[in-house]
């Protein structure tokens, strides 16, 4: 089975909220041990409007090459500037207020740029 090697192959293989969210995890697996900035580097497609919640997608994928550059120290792709893969209204990973709470909270910078509101640990893997 293959994996997707960029951010760009996740939003290709995309067809849903859940099979993007396995080809995210995939994509976490190789880049984690590969960390190369080049598997960031290629501007994923826009998901808004192709799935559900693919505005969210599209915020997470940029949040993504963000958090990912910072942590091997390179400078995040351009794409990333890109106002379409900006959320106008908060989304959180979780629902009620104490969840609310506590990933306002916990969500690291590069999400909370975007209106993107998860644990502190959403892009580690196991």
């Amino acid at each position: 089975m293959r994996r997707p090697v960029s951010l760009a192959e996740v939003a290709a293989w995309s067809e849903s909220r859940v099979s993007f969210g396995g080809h995210l995890s995939d994509f976490l697996d190789q880049f984690y041990s590969r960390r190369r900035a080049d598997m960031l580097a290629e501007e994923p497609r826009l998901l808004a409007g192709r799935m559900d919640e693919g505005d969210v997608a599209d915020a997470y994928l940029a949040t993504t090459a963000v958090h990912l550059s910072r942590l091997i120290k390179a400078v995040p792709p351009a794409w990333t500037r890109d106002a379409r893969r900006k959320l106008h209204t908060p989304w959180f990973a979780g629902r009620g207020s104490a969840v609310r709470a506590t990933l306002l909270a916990q969500s690291p910078a590069a999400f909370r740029e975007r209106n993107l509101f998860v644990s502190e640990n959403a892009l580690s893997r196991a």
